[in-house]
């Protein structure tokens, strides 16, 4: 089974954004904004039941042919546990705009509220920014008490809200881990690789410009509960800085391959800085790569070589066996959560 090739795969979504993935793929702008191109993908839209669903390219939804052999594609342990399911979303995103204030619910309120297993824990591996102080805003400095909180959220009190946030000054090569319920937005210009749970779930805080009206924004279980998904307590200097690891506090775990996040996002999902010296080897298991400088090839021991270039997105199936990348080129490889973890 060979690695796939994945095409460009741009979404339509509540704010502006899109023209760096446009040039990062090497294609034309989308006529409108189209700010995330969600990666392999078998993860819908809320709301929707087709819209984010990746294509391959004979023409089959991803989601349907790794349902036909959950195995090769994820490889025996994780279909045991997660069926077909890769529990994981990958995706490109583009701010052209501020994102607006909101947070996302934990694997418990999920289950609890949403029927569902997964919350959406993410994270963000920068690879573009734009103007000369790129921010992200990210967890309350002091708490908030649940009144407070529904009071900026009743009346849009957006500026109290990004003041309460901590701000963090981003550049390439940065990697920010944000764990389900901590309020986040996303600065103006900056451009990530995101990795989250597959869920299309987002409460939000700010409305203003981004959804047509109160009755949107909830999840559709009204404000008074999804607001309770919110960690509204207060991140000291510490354990923000912990959130947040730079190009160069990365660990190395092997030739050429670092691992860019924290071990707290290994039960949720795991990614990888390649960088080849003048290899990088690569386990067996299901991934997708993406291609963020350079050039070069992955050659894996059932799937044959395929050619890197900057901008490339490639799915790696299980089945493909052990490989490796040559050539003067940088990647990210996102991988499923580890197996051994079990969280609530």
């Amino acid at each position: 089974m060979r690695p796939i090739v994945l095409e460009l795969h741009q979404l339509h979504r509540s704010y502006r954004g899109g023209a760096a993935i446009a040039r990062f793929r090497g294609t034309e702008p989308a006529e409108q904004d189209a700010p995330e191109d969600w990666v392999g993908s078998t993860t819908t839209i809320f709301g929707d039941a087709r819209r984010g669903l990746s294509k391959l390219p004979d023409g089959r939804l991803l989601r349907d042919a790794i349902a036909a052999d959950p195995e090769a594609f994820l490889g025996r342990a994780h279909a045991e546990r997660f069926g077909s399911d890769p529990a994981l979303l990958v995706k490109l995103l583009h701010a052209g705009e501020r994102l607006p204030v909101h947070c996302h619910p934990s694997r418990v309120f999920a289950r609890r509220h949403l029927d569902c297993p997964f919350g959406k824990t993410e994270a963000w591996v920068i690879v573009e920014t734009e103007g000369e102080r790129p921010l992200v805003h990210l967890g309350f400095r002091r708490d908030v008490d649940a009144a407070t909180l529904a009071g900026w959220v009743e009346r849009q009190e957006t500026t109290t809200m990004l003041r309460a946030l901590h701000t963090l000054e981003v550049r390439p090569g940065d990697a920010v881990l944000v764990p389900a319920g901590v309020p986040h937005a996303i600065g103006e210009g900056v451009f990530v690789v995101e990795l989250q749970e597959p869920t299309d779930f987002s409460v939000l805080l700010e409305r203003g410009g981004f959804v047509t009206g109160p009755a949107d924004g909830h999840l559709g279980i009204g404000y008074d509960l999804a607001l309770t998904c919110v960690d509204r307590s207060g991140f000291g200097e510490e354990t923000i800085a912990r959130l947040r690891r730079r190009a160069a506090e990365a660990r190395e775990v092997r030739p050429g391959v670092w691992n860019v996040l924290l071990t707290d996002a290994d039960p949720y999902f795991r990614a990888e800085r390649l960088l080849p010296r003048p290899s990088a080897s690569l386990e067996p298991a299901f991934s997708i790569v993406v291609v963020v400088d350079g050039a070069g090839r992955l050659e894996t021991d059932h799937g044959g070589v395929v050619p890197l270039v900057r901008g490339d997105t490639v799915l790696v199936p299980h089945a493909s066996g052990a490989g490796r990348i040559d050539g003067a080129v940088e990647a990210i490889r996102c991988l499923p959560p580890l197996l051994d973890i079990t969280i609530g």
